[in-house]
C-alpha cells in the first residue's frame, strides 16, 4: 500500500500541472466530443512511459548497482526541485491560470482522427514527458523494489482518474480552472506532496 499510496500521489502531482496537454483535453472537455478516445490515448501513454521508466531505470541499476543511491538522489533532488517550483507558483501565482483557449482548438465538430493526433503529439512531442514519466517516475518507482509495480499502477489509476476527471468535468471546472486563485491551492498542495516524497525516498 505505501508504494501504491507513493505512486499515486507522485502521479498526481506530475500530471496535475498547468501545460499544453491539460488545456487541450479542458477545451476539448467543453466540446464532449471523442472524450473517450482522447482519455484513452492520454492515458494508455502514460502506461507506456511508466511502465519503460521502471524497467529501464530497473535494469541500468541491476547492471551497475552503483546507480542505486545515484538515481535515489536525483530522485530526491527534482522532487524536492519540483517542490520549491511549485510553492513559488502557489506564492506567486500568473494571472490566467489554466487557459484552454490559448492551445490550438480543435473545434466542436473535430473528427476523432484530429482529435486523436493531436493528443497523441501534445503528449508525445512534449520534452517534459520524457523527464517528469520516464526519468523521475521511472527513477522512484524502480526504487521502491518489490513493490514497483504497485508503484505503477498508483501512478497509471492517478493519470487515468486526472484525465477522466478533467474531460468529463470539464464543464464544471473550466471556471474554476480558469483563475490563479484556484492553482495557489493546487500548487501549494503539490508542492507539499513532493517535498514529502522527496524526503521520504532519500530516508528510504
Amino acid at each position: 500500500m505505501p508504494a501504491l499510496l507513493a505512486g499515486l500521489g507522485l502521479g498526481y502531482s506530475l500530471i496535475i500541472a498547468i501545460g499544453a496537454q491539460n488545456a487541450y483535453v479542458l477545451r476539448q472537455g467543453m466540446t464532449g466530443k471523442h472524450l473517450g478516445l482522447m482519455v484513452a490515448i492520454c492515458s494508455l501513454s502514460d502506461a507506456v512511459l511508466i511502465v519503460a521508466g521502471i524497467l529501464g531505470v530497473g535494469a541500468a541499476t541491476q547492471l551497475w548497482p552503483w546507480l542505486v543511491p545515484v538515481v535515489r538522489w536525483l530522485g530526491a533532488t527534482f522532487l524536492i526541485g519540483y517542490a520549491v517550483i511549485a510553492a513559488r507558483r502557489a506564492l506567486r501565482p500568473q494571472a490566467g491560470g489554466l487557459q484552454p483557449g490559448a492551445e490550438p482548438a480543435s473545434g466542436a465538430a473535430a473528427g476523432a482522427v484530429s482529435v486523436a493526433l493531436t493528443t497523441m503529439a501534445l503528449t508525445w512531442l512534449n520534452p517534459h514527458v520524457y523527464l517528469d514519466t520516464v526519468f523521475l517516475l521511472g527513477s522512484v518507482g524502480a526504487s521502491q523494489g518489490a513493490g514497483r509495480w504497485l508503484f505503477a499502477l498508483g501512478a497509471f489509476l492517478a493519470s487515468v482518474s486526472w484525465f477522466v476527471g478533467l474531460a468529463y468535468g470539464a464543464r464544471y471546472l473550466g471556471r474554476w480552472l480558469a483563475g490563479p486563485r484556484a492553482w495557489r491551492y493546487v500548487d501549494g498542495a503539490i508542492a507539499v506532496a513532493m517535498l514529502i516524497l522527496g524526503v521520504s525516498l532519500v530516508l528510504h
